[in-house]
């Protein structure tokens, strides 16, 4: 029957044994699939409960418990001041003390403080602060992220709320522990304060620099006047400066400040507080000077402007005014106690007898580390700082021509005529007439000729920029205070072929810097001066790790023009260093105006462990003459200086020898032959030094554009001159 077939199929069904056949297989396989599979989703499911456990309701737990232990703290909690001390890089002989000032706050209502001047303060803080829950979820992520991953930026970002927490009660160890608690109790503050009370909580507590906390006693400081009297520019002053009291002062940085203060300003037009004609019509006011008696005696003389600058680089390693006033930091700098001394007994010893109007810079660089070892900039240390003062160079430039022309692949032995060259309406000549005839580059380096630098300068692809383009990899940065836009350049434009006898500005610390690049064969290291911070309970606050530093310039570049540099200092009126030990340098001398004075005279120079640069002038840029009525080149007193102090600094350490370069051009270091036609004399250095055949010499394309000329500085009364001399041996005659 065919229902018994269909019952049957193969014979199997009726035994009661289990089918076969792929259809069968699955109907009795699919139930304990299906129980695995069950079982896995359990599994996965828990697993994800516990991650979430872990990243979220543990760490909520730890936020409530965290939350109703807290206490919001009061003005009254500020941490006790303590002294800070900078050390040299000793750890033990002390440089200077940072006092912080006791009790210089006068808490007020906040109904006393205009409210532009509450304005200009939430422009530069926090201008979300009236609709902000008090804390910044992305400011406490993104430093959660740098300080995992080391950065010495790690923090930043807090509203006007945390910065309260944070001075008043929490502290500014950057770490995620203190992040956290600071936003716990931030959150438990905008809940239980009023915002206006947090304003005025900050604004009574917050440090303005010149020791004054709270912005009453910033008013008095600053403006001499109590804060209800403050103008809109003045309160946008006050305002500015929270951020880095002691760099953004009017009488350290003005620039910057400034530039804060047009972000202030902007900032209230942009939150609806301010009219843009209004903005337009006010103008940047000038502050009362600084009264820092404290500051004063705790540095009194030159270590006064190194504390300057460590104090720059604390703020900018993030370690703010509040932790280096209330936690008795240890700052061990780079300085050497000997080089240091020695530049100041140097100074002393050179200067003494002479006009005292003269004014030096003096820095010494590590080239193996970029620390600096001496640091003088003027003998008051809360005075001007000479050491950071933008000023022209002169001929202590041209060895940035010489790293252009060797870049191109123009070795030292390349020869360039001497003879007096006319530029459009410029004569170019040498000082006192000094000429080798046509001669080697290398030759001209030693005698600091200007016409044989220019027409190495117009033989270079792209001259003056490829100039500049070597200087600013070298490490003369492309922007410094005091100068308006792109340093070595025409108005942020291509420089001129001046560039090249240095024409344009640049700082004492930059040439040590610079030179100190070359000293280590290309390799660059950005100058600092702040090696370790560490607080009075032991913590480690800031810790510089070694740097290999960054390749700049080829090595064979850098270690040629050592070799071109070797002879200067004992041609230079006999400035060898003491025992005849190896060194590369320059000098350099800028001229005033017409007058045939000079205004400015450099030396500058390096062994393969120390680079130093020295620079002598006056405070209102006018004639600098010695005591018996002779100009003052960068052959005399400046090198005396560098002399000295480069001998007291090395004295008993190891003699060191300039790597031997690789040729460039066929040229290994000084050709042993000069080049010197009979018009000239002298002769190279043949110590180890390749000996090739003269090759004939460079021809220079068609010059470029005249020189502009420099007027002389506007305090000078003067007769309208014909004729002005630029630098020295660059005479360009004036219209009419």
């Amino acid at each position: 029957m065919s229902s018994g077939n269909d019952a049957t199929g193969d014979g199997t069904a009726e035994s009661g044994g289990t089918p076969v056949g792929d259809d069968g297989a699955a109907a009795t396989s699919t139930p304990r699939a299906g129980k695995k599979k069950s079982r896995r989703w359990r599994t996965v499911r828990r697993v994800g409960l516990g991650v979430i456990a872990l990243v979220l309701v543990i760490p909520l737990v730890m936020f409530l418990v965290s939350y109703v232990q807290a206490e919001v703290p009061r003005p009254s909690d500020m941490k006790t001041n303590q002294v800070a001390t900078v050390l040299a890089a000793d750890g033990a002989t002390e440089l200077a003390k940072v006092i912080p000032p006791e009790g210089n706050r006068t808490e007020i209502a906040l109904g006393e403080i205009p409210q532009h001047v509450r304005d200009a303060v939430l422009s530069a803080e926090d201008r979300n602060f009236y609709s902000n829950p008090g804390f910044s979820i992305t400011g406490f992520v993104r430093a959660a992220r740098d300080n995992v991953l080391g950065k010495e930026s790690a923090g930043g970002g807090s509203t006007i709320t945390q910065q309260y927490v944070k001075n008043v009660l929490v502290g500014a160890d950057r770490n995620v522990y203190r992040k956290m608690r600071e936003l716990v109790i931030s959150t438990k503050m905008a809940r239980e304060w009023s915002k206006d009370e947090i304003l005025a909580a900050y604004l009574n507590t917050i440090y303005f620099g010149r020791g004054a906390y709270g912005i009453e006693a910033a008013s008095r400081a600053y403006f001499d006047k109590p804060v209800g009297e403050l103008s809109v520019a003045e309160g946008a002053v006050l305002a500015s400066v929270i951020q880095s009291p002691s760099y953004l002062d009017p009488e350290a940085n003005v620039d910057q400040l400034q530039a804060r203060w047009n972000y202030v300003l902007d900032g209230m037009v942009e939150m609806g507080v301010l009219t843009a004609q209004d903005r337009s019509e006010i103008e940047f006011p000038a502050a009362a000077p600084a009264n820092r008696p404290t500051d004063a005696n705790s540095a009194p003389g030159p270590e006064g402007l190194i504390r300057n600058q460590v104090l720059r680089e604390l703020s900018d390693a993030g370690i703010s005014e509040q932790t280096l006033n209330t936690e008795g930091l240890q700052i061990t700098t780079t300085i050497d106690p000997k080089a240091q001394q020695a530049a100041i007994d140097s100074v002393h010893e050179t200067l003494e007898g002479e006009d005292p109007g003269l004014r030096t810079a003096v820095v010494s660089i590590d080239p193996r580390t970029g620390g600096v070892r001496a640091y003088y900039g003027g003998e008051d240390g809360a005075g001007f700082d000479y050491a950071q003062a933008p000023l022209q160079t002169g001929s202590s430039f041209k060895v940035f021509g010489l790293a252009a022309a060797l870049e191109q692949g123009i070795p030292l032995s390349a020869r360039f005529s001497s003879a007096p060259l006319t530029v459009g309406n410029v004569q170019i000549g040498n000082v006192e007439g000094e000429s080798c005839g046509t001669c080697t580059i290398a030759e001209a380096t030693k005698r600091s000729l200007n016409t044989s630098f220019y027409r190495l300068m117009m033989s270079l692809d792209n001259g003056p920029q490829s100039i500049a383009d070597a200087a600013h990899k070298a490490g003369i940065p492309e922007f410094i205070p005091g100068v308006q836009g792109k340093t070595l350049s025409e108005n942020g434009g291509e420089p001129e072929g001046g560039i090249v006898l240095g024409q344009y500005l640049s700082r004492p610390i930059d040439m040590a810097s610079a030179y100190a690049t070359l000293a280590a064969s290309g390799i660059y290291h950005p100058p600092y001066f702040v090696q370790r911070v560490v607080t009075a309970d032991g913590v480690v606050l800031f810790d510089r790790a070694p740097s290999p530093g960054e390749r700049r310039l080829e090595a064979a570049v850098a270690d040629n023009i050592s070799q071109a540099l070797m002879p200067v200092a004992a041609y230079s009126r006999g400035h060898a260093l003491a025992g005849g030990r190896p060194s590369a340098a320059k000098t350099g001398t800028a001229q005033l105006g017409d007058t045939g004075e000079n205004k400015d005279a450099w030396m500058v120079g390096y062994t393969p462990s120390l680079s130093t640069a020295v620079w002598i002038g006056k405070a209102d840029a006018t004639a600098i003459n010695n005591s018996w009525g002779g100009l003052i080149y960068g052959s005399s007193l400046p090198s005396d200086i560098w002399k000295g102090t480069m001998d007291g600094a090395l004295e008993d350490t190891d003699w060191e020898e300039f790597p031997w370069p690789d040729p460039i051009g066929g040229q290994a270091g000084v050709p042993s032959w000069s080049g010197v036609s009979s018009s000239g004399s002298g002769s190279g250095s043949g110590n180890g030094q390749t000996a090739n055949p003269p090759p004939a010499p460079v021809e220079a394309p068609p010059p470029p554009a005249p020189l502009p000329p420099i007027q002389p500085p506007p305090q000078l009364q003067l007769p309208a001159p014909t004729q002005i001399e630029i630098l020295p041996g660059v005479i360009i005659p004036l219209p009419g």
